[in-house]
């Protein structure tokens, strides 16, 4: 499986940007697809992730209510929409892949800058 992320960009805090990433090369209605993110310095960490069956959606708590993760089967896309953006937000994010949702993520995408200026 493949992972391309696109959308990431300079926004002004309070902006919104729209995150995604489209994979190839599997079945994409079988993974549980993720969200992470990277600051310069800091581990990478979990943001969101939704499951490949029934879609439920999982966030973590700096980001929740202010960020929406999404996807669509039949163009094997998972999107994350953030909204009302901060500085903290500022890190490379990566989308991942696991298969019915089972263990670690096998497979992680190049990662897209996403940089909010205060």
């Amino acid at each position: 499986v493949q992972l391309v992320e696109s959308g990431g960009g300079l926004v002004q805090a309070g902006g919104s940007l729209r995150l995604s990433c489209a994979a190839s090369g599997g079945t994409f209605s079988m993974y549980t697809m993720g969200w992470f993110r990277q600051a310069p310095g800091k581990e990478r960490e979990f943001v969101a992730h939704i499951t490949w069956s029934g879609g439920y959606t999982y966030y973590a708590d700096p980001v929740k209510g202010r960020f929406t993760i999404s996807r669509d089967n039949a163009r094997s896309t998972v999107y994350l929409q953030m909204n009302s953006l901060k500085p903290e937000d500022t890190a490379v994010y990566s989308c991942a892949a696991k298969y019915k949702g089972l263990g670690a993520y096998d497979y992680w995408g190049q990662g897209t800058q996403v940089t909010v200026s205060s």
